[in-house]
């Protein structure tokens, strides 16, 4: 009796376990496609993919180099700017996630470790070293219209070939998010003084 119940504690202890195993078989290669039946053909869907992929990694990219200046960021307009470059990079994690989704749904695999992103991406790497604000912005300018060239040929390509879908995400979520953050930053480039000086009567 005692032995019976011994070893079922144990054989409840063996379910309740963590099995770690990594396996060397991956569920999906990456850059292969899974058919889905959503109505477009493979090669669609495969066009598609690859497009929103490289938009992924650059956004990826962009993301984190709107953190990097968050942190990074001083002088004068610390703060403004401080909280809007958190904002933006807050937009763009949300288009991060609805481009991997996209590639996901048309039966793709997602460009998502930090290493992929960096072969992958188009937006240049910064330096690790603290920059004037006039760099910092400059550069996410830079990425900022790496992403909107790619994003608008992606979209006419995706409606060509009857992806509305991914030209509605393109057009409607990167486009237009990437243009109104580009003109939130721009502004700060302008050379504007801070105060006009009277002049004396």
């Amino acid at each position: 009796m005692s032995n019976k119940r011994n070893s079922k504690t144990a054989s409840e202890h063996d379910q309740a376990s963590p099995v770690l195993a990594i396996s060397d078989h991956p569920l999906q290669a990456f850059r292969s496609v899974t058919r889905m039946p959503i109505g477009l053909d493979e090669d669609v869907c495969s066009r598609s993919i690859e497009v929103l992929n490289q938009i992924l990694a650059d956004t990826i990219a962009l993301r984190d180099l709107y953190k990097k200046h968050h942190w990074q960021v001083a002088g004068p307009t610390f703060l403004p700017l401080h909280e809007l470059f958190d904002k933006h990079a807050a937009e763009q994690n949300e288009i991060v996630d609805m481009l991997a989704e996209r590639v996901q749904l048309l039966g793709g695999v997602s460009v998502a470790a930090a290493a992929d992103v960096v072969e992958l991406t188009q937006v240049p790497r910064p330096p690790k070293e603290r920059e004037e604000v006039p760099t910092q912005i400059s550069r996410l300018v830079e990425a900022h219209e790496i992403i909107l060239r790619e994003a608008r040929r992606g979209a006419r390509q995706a409606s060509e070939a009857g992806d509305e879908g991914t030209n509605d995400l393109l057009v409607s979520d990167v486009v237009r998010t990437n243009e109104l953050e580009v003109w939130f930053i721009s502004q700060h480039l302008v050379n504007v003084p801070l105060s006009e000086e009277q002049p004396n009567h």
